[in-house]
């Protein structure tokens, strides 16, 4: 059963796509790229969006690296915004020092923190800091538990296989009156979900892909688990990529032009086919993508938390180059408009959750 007395949830995510100039039509300089991002967090922290997660990339085409850098950033020129990852790997980084760094920024931000663990989509990390493949799931479970035990904010006493040995460590700083907000960003894995459960972790669901409500069975069974653990937490949510424009066409031909452009490239690195122009229009109407006028991204938005079973919804933006001007016009129309259009949905019983 779904917990419908939960706070409903609107969020960003940013994969740190970089920008193209629109007069040179190459992408800004990382510089700019990475101002742009901080300019953006400002204005959704302006429009009353929930929260911004930033994700961790190590590729050319994505200008952030270090998101708890950038969100330490953001918190300098924000109030109220949460302050997210989507996703920190932490299989191909220590436990201790992620736990750390977010544990300051959390301290610096007035309890703004939060963190979304991941095992990676995309794997250039663990290469690039000396982890093996091979250990891929050992590797994040071994991680995720060791973290489990350092949000505690008690002595530490830990051993391990994939980690370092601690006996009787404090870890500082210290968070006071209360744990550091952590979720588990799972791509459709039973085992991730039950683990999140286990923790007492919320889950995130990458739904970048497909016919969202196809992800319903993972919530039901998140539930089930939880319910097992007596360690339930909520709000689930999802996130997928969209466009939004003041008329179809414009949203349309923006998704085509980038949204196309980056599913591609990330394909060419898995072997997918290129998009055609038959599953980008399959993914608008009935799969993962939110391509629209405001009202029709909304009503989609609503359907699909309604069909999955969730309360926070987070948009994937600037996805494939787009301008900073499209960006920001997305993020404009995204907070004043779908938003609102949403929650008035979600609460006038047009959408029922199940």
């Amino acid at each position: 059963m779904v917990r419908i007395n939960d706070e409903l949830i609107f969020g960003l995510d940013s994969f740190g796509d970089v920008p193209d100039d629109p007069a040179t039509k190459q992408p800004v300089t990382y510089d700019k790229a990475l101002q742009q991002i901080i300019k953006e967090a400002k204005l959704a922290d302006d429009l009353g969006i929930d929260v911004i997660a930033l994700g961790e990339h190590h590729r050319p085409e994505y200008a952030i690296s270090s998101p708890e850098i950038m969100l330490a950033a953001i918190a300098s020129v924000t109030k109220r915004i949460k302050l997210s990852t989507g996703v920190t790997v932490l299989s191909s980084d220590d436990p201790v020092r992620v736990y750390e760094r977010f544990a300051t920024l959390d301290n610096i931000s007035g309890g703004r923190a939060q963190i979304m663990l991941g095992r990676g989509s995309f794997t250039e990390s663990f290469p690039l800091f000396g982890y093996d493949l091979n250990d891929y799931n050992e590797l994040f479970e071994e991680k995720v538990a060791m973290f489990n035990e350092l949000r505690e904010g008690k002595p530490v006493t830990w051993e391990s296989e994939y980690t370092q040995d601690l006996n009787n460590v404090e870890i500082y700083p210290k968070i006071t009156g209360h744990k550091l907000d952590t979720y588990i960003g799972v791509g459709g894995t039973p085992s991730s979900v039950i683990r999140a459960a286990h923790y007492g972790f919320p889950v995130i669901m990458a739904i970048i892909g497909g016919d969202p409500a196809r992800f319903r069975p993972y919530v039901d069974l998140y539930n089930a688990a939880a319910a097992q653990y007596h360690n339930p937490q909520y709000p689930l949510g999802m996130h997928s990529h969209g466009v939004i424009a003041e008329t179809d066409e414009e949203a349309y031909e923006i998704g085509w032009k980038y949204l196309r452009r980056s599913m591609d490239r990330i394909g060419a690195d898995r072997n997918w086919p290129p998009m055609t122009k038959e599953h980008f229009d399959y993914e608008i109407q009935t799969g993962s993508y939110y391509i629209g006028t405001p009202e029709h991204v909304a009503h989609k938005i609503a359907d699909k938390m309604t069909q999955v079973g969730v309360k926070r919804f987070d948009f994937i933006y600037g996805a494939g180059g787009q301008t900073a001007a499209m960006r920001e016009n997305i993020l404009r129309l995204y907070g004043q408009k779908v938003v609102p259009m949403v929650k008035d949905l979600l609460n006038s019983g047009t959408y029922q959750f199940k």
